[in-house]
């Protein structure tokens, strides 16, 4: 098979938009697709009516559905070039509802009712409690997966594919309101069931937290993952 470079992709690309006008158009046949490549890498954006579609299945998967799953976190800080990686489980209840119960490297738990967070650490018999609602302003923490409403009301949006992962479409969400601690939000999204299966948050700093989720379960989920009772002995800190 032959091994086409850079300038040879640009011109086939090129060539085929002039022999085949319609592939550069949406399926709808009313707005151009937008399309780049690098290094072979080509990426493509949909028509706004497209975008739409995709959005909205991703709601009528996910919305008023409680689900688990398991997941895997690397986190890392650009400027110190330092990388950790976390593995668990975690809930999800609209809205607003969330577990994250972590297992490796160390165990710990993060539970809101919508209302309440609790950061439990049971080795260092340690618990923080704040207001969920400033915790996870503007979508942080995965909080739009426990109110996918977010997604549309919180950013702009926009939807591409690429040629690398052709059983996926790819959702980058940029806020509408100034966040430091969020520049962007990408999103990993399969074609088939639209399920999420991954999430990368990006902050001003270049800081990335990427998690990827899998064992996905759609099942109604019992009040009491999202409540937390203060072991006795267990200091608390207050946040904020």
């Amino acid at each position: 098979m032959k091994k086409y470079g850079k300038i040879t992709w640009v011109v086939i690309l090129f060539c085929l938009s002039l022999l085949m006008p319609g592939l550069l158009l949406s399926d709808d046949g009313t707005e151009p697709k937008t399309l780049s490549v690098e290094d072979g890498f080509v990426s493509r954006t949909f028509s706004e009516k497209e975008e739409d579609a995709i959005i909205s299945a991703i709601e009528k998967r996910y919305a008023g559905e409680d689900f688990s799953c398991a997941y895997h976190q690397k986190s890392t800080l650009k400027a110190l070039g330092i990388a950790e990686d976390a593995w668990g489980r975690a809930f999800f209840s609209h809205p607003g509802r969330m577990r994250w119960e972590y297992n490796e490297p160390e165990t710990h738990e993060i539970i809101t009712d919508g209302i309440h967070l609790w950061i439990y650490r049971p080795d260092e018999k340690q618990v923080m409690k704040g207001d969920a609602g400033a915790f996870f302003k503007g979508g942080a923490g995965g909080s739009f997966l426990s109110d996918i409403s977010m997604i549309r009301d919180t950013y702009t949006v926009f939807v591409s594919e690429n040629n690398m992962d052709t059983s996926a479409v790819y959702l980058t969400l940029v806020p509408r309101d100034e966040n430091p601690d969020i520049a962007s939000i990408k999103i990993r999204v399969m074609k088939d069931g639209y399920l999420i299966r991954g999430v990368t948050t990006y902050n001003v700093y270049g800081d990335t937290t990427e998690i990827n989720f899998s064992e996905i379960q759609f099942r109604e989920l019992d009040d009491s993952l999202f409540k937390f009772t203060i072991p006795e002995g267990v200091d608390v800190i207050p946040m904020g």
